[in-house]
């Protein structure tokens, strides 16, 4: 049984970072719970024990990983609980958030607790074969889903199954250096193999692409209301592809329409198409000259699949569109959109051309506010009720403007329920000196300072208090529409041009055909901001791992944390950024996920790439520390075990005493030691092995042990003399690796014997 304990503890580590790699936000002490309830049923002696204690372990595993009270109706509870959360794994991306997939968490840990119990109980079996087979599906499983490290992943695993083949072996284990040495071998010829594409090939079960989903496949279409509601968001059944792009590995939003009217707090389309194949889609006035260089439009190819929509989805900020015939004819809005006259089908092709710039912060930061075209002749992109416009940034004596339309106005009631809205917004970004400086920092506040929370079911507002009024002032829950929502009229009342962009975060990227595939769970509001010599910028406050490519953002897998902050540092940033402000905008927080903006830089390529080098490096430190940890313990356990038995002054219990520990020695170094030898057969063996003199040490030890109570206490003491001589002559014998090698060796504890 010794031994199989050694086993599981072993394979423990190795499945729990396994399996935990798939979760962001999880708690390590309910992992560390689980594998000890599933270490318990090895504890069991006979069968029936074992199978009541699992049943128990189990229900307990049930209660803690699903958050479930223990009641009679625990059983089918965690039953639903764990089919719903399986099959959540069909529609979220990992690593997911342990805070919006709860149910996901759970599965995660009952795995744990299964695959850990499979090993245990295989190990006290002295079953090798099934602790191989279940470490290969227990650690290989969760691999498939979310690559990375793979061959050091596999080499800790192969490491592991040679280890526990040997430990558990019959007889007594012999030769543990050369097995050592021999898997060390083993596990460095496999890693070289590994990296040889002549050896490296495809999985042939290929798992992570099966599907539980039982029902048939049938086409469905999906079509959008992209008018922000603020209701409820919910996914039903499996994910739908919408689209597919053709494109270049780097990740966009696929932008389909832009919001650029919002009423109570409400965001809304207010298209004006006109037909015709313009050479470049934008509004007069509005179009940098880096815009119109086709040298940095990016060309991209979308086939429509499941998607039922007019508007035809394009990479950031749309420049051109060439509809093929089976998308028919087209009407464009100045402001980037393309309206097909009828919905394409499945199969519609089209190209378009996009604009994705990624400015620095720095050169954010010295655009000035210079406006013109239809945001200073028809004021738009500055309205925040119906025809009530804020003075543009820049403009001198904009915040009495701004406190006089909230109480002097004729139309004061409709924008007192925004008061708190524009307050909180002169608390984050007031004095900015430049619009960059105010929209990266009310960015940075809904990702990372605010008291916000990602939550696809916000509570609902009181009655006649305004959605985004709530989600600011009050609930802090929401999802993109909230947080959109709120930053774009944020920035509005503090004079910024800006509109909420609607469309599709990246999806998923195969590197192989090049081809990004876009989901309806891909869904997503972001923000617009308007930049002099820039055009529109995308920016994006919903808590997530990443978001726009460009480093200017601080939701970008790029975003330059230290250009950032020495913009807002300076002359063109935040006068308070230095007196505290850095620390409540989070410039020092531990970023937040969530589900809605998928890892843009990252989990996109999840399906063909290597993501999440540093965090799988922080696992293996972790690993390296437990492992320099573990050495520590048993070296100190050992000699608090020796010293132990010590302390005592009666003679023939320090006769014993000294019979261990040269017992104990001889076994550490490989030696067997029959069970009823005495301490001068210990002697002898002593001398013949390391010819080392113990003939003294033998004859005091066995006066102290059996002789007269008279000369017991001086053959004690004689004895102990002599046992420091018999070790500093065995020191000298020894190499400084067999030494080591018999500090850490298991068979004086009986684990390996």
């Amino acid at each position: 049984m010794r031994r199989g304990l050694v086993v599981a503890a072993l394979a423990a580590p190795l499945l729990a970072w396994s399996w935990l790699r798939l979760e962001s936000g999880g708690d390590a002490g309910q992992a560390t719970l689980v594998v000890l309830l599933a270490l318990l049923p090895a504890l069991a002696s006979a069968r029936r024990l074992q199978l009541v204690v699992t049943a128990a372990a189990l229900l307990v595993t049930g209660a803690i990983a699903f958050d479930l009270a223990p009641t009679w109706s625990l059983p089918g509870r965690m039953a639903a609980h764990f089919g719903s959360g399986f099959l959540e794994f069909y529609d979220a991306q990992v690593p997911f958030d342990t805070g919006a997939h709860p149910r996901m968490h759970g599965v995660l840990l009952v795995a744990l607790f299964a695959f850990t119990l499979a090993v245990a109980l295989a190990a006290v079996e002295r079953r090798p074969g099934l602790v191989a087979l279940s470490l290969v599906v227990g650690v290989g499983w969760p691999g498939t889903l979310l690559p990375g490290h793979d061959l050091l992943r596999g080499a800790f695993l192969l490491a592991t199954v040679l280890a526990s083949t040997t430990i558990l072996r019959r007889g007594p284990v012999r030769g543990l250096g050369a097995a050592l040495a021999a898997g060390t071998l083993v596990v460095l010829v496999a890693l070289g193999a590994s990296t040889s594409p002549a050896f490296a090939k495809h999985a042939f079960l290929d798992w992570q692409h099966w599907d539980l989903y039982t029902k048939p496949e049938k086409p469905v279409d999906v079509s959008y209301v992209w008018d922000s509601s603020y209701r409820r968001l919910d996914f039903r059944g499996k994910p739908t592809t919408v689209f597919r792009v053709k494109a270049g590995s780097q990740p966009h939003y696929w932008r389909i329409s832009v919001l650029n009217t919002v009423e109570g707090g409400r965001w809304f389309e207010e298209l004006a198409t006109g037909f015709g194949d313009y050479r470049l889609i934008g509004e007069q006035g509005l179009v940098p000259w880096r815009e119109q260089q086709t040298s940095l439009w990016e060309r991209e190819e979308v086939t429509v699949e499941a998607l039922r929509d007019h508007r035809l989805p394009g990479g950031s900020v749309p420049v051109r569109y060439r509809p093929s015939a089976s998308v028919g004819k087209v009407n464009y809005d100045p402001s980037g959109v393309a309206y097909a006259a009828k919905a394409p089908s499945r199969g519609a092709k089209y190209e378009v051309w996009s604009y994705a710039p990624s400015p620095t912060p720095a050169q954010l930061a010295s655009s000035k506010p210079v406006y013109s075209g239809p945001i200073v002749e028809q004021d738009k992109y500055r309205e925040v009720q119906p025809r009530v416009y804020p003075p543009l940034f820049g403009t001198p004596g904009r915040e009495a403007e701004v406190r006089y339309l909230f109480t002097d106005y004729a139309r004061a009631d409709e924008l007192r329920p925004y008061a708190k809205i524009y307050a909180l917004a002169e608390k984050v970004a007031g004095g900015a000196r430049s619009p960059y400086a105010a929209a990266v920092a009310l960015e940075r506040w809904f990702r990372f300072a605010g008291p916000f929370v990602y939550d696809q079911h916000p509570p609902k507002p009181a009655p006649g208090v305004p959605p985004l009024e709530d989600f600011v002032a009050r609930s802090h829950r929401g999802y993109c529409q909230h947080f959109a929502g709120a930053m774009a009229l944020m920035l509005r009342y503090l004079g910024i041009p800006s509109r909420v962009a609607v469309g599709f975060t990246s999806g998923r990227y195969d590197t192989t055909h090049g081809v990004w595939t876009v989901s309806d769970r891909d869904a997503h509001m972001w923000v617009e901001v308007w930049f002099r010599g820039w055009g529109w910028l995308p920016f994006d406050p919903t808590p997530g791992t990443t978001g726009v490519s460009g480093q200017y953002s601080t939701s970008s897998p790029r975003f330059d944390l230290g250009a950032v902050s020495a913009v807002l540092a300076s002359p063109r940033g935040l006068p308070k950024f230095g007196q505290g402000l850095a620390a409540k905008l989070g410039f020092s927080s531990k970023p937040r996920t969530s589900p809605d903006v998928p890892d843009l830089g990252a989990a996109g390529l999840t399906a063909t790439t290597t993501p999440r080098r540093g965090h799988d490096w922080g696992i293996l430190r972790l690993l390296l520390f437990a492992l320099a940890g573990a050495v520590l313990v048993l070296a100190g356990a050992k000699i608090l075990l020796r010293r132990s038995r010590f302390l005592t002054r009666d003679p023939r219990r320090l006769a014993a005493a000294c019979r261990k520990e040269l017992r104990d020695f001889l076994r550490d170094q490989g030696i067997d030691v029959p069970p009823s030898a005495t301490l001068r057969e210990l002697a002898r063996l002593v001398e013949s092995e390391f010819e080392v003199e113990a003939g003294a040490f033998g004859l005091h030890a066995t006066a102290a042990r059996f002789g007269p109570s008279a000369g017991a206490r001086e053959a004690a003491r004689a004895m102990r003399r002599d046992l420091r001589v018999v070790r500093r002559g065995l020191r000298a014998e020894l190499t400084r690796f067999e030494r080591v090698r018999g500090l850490l060796s298991l068979r004086s504890l009986g684990l390996a014997s």
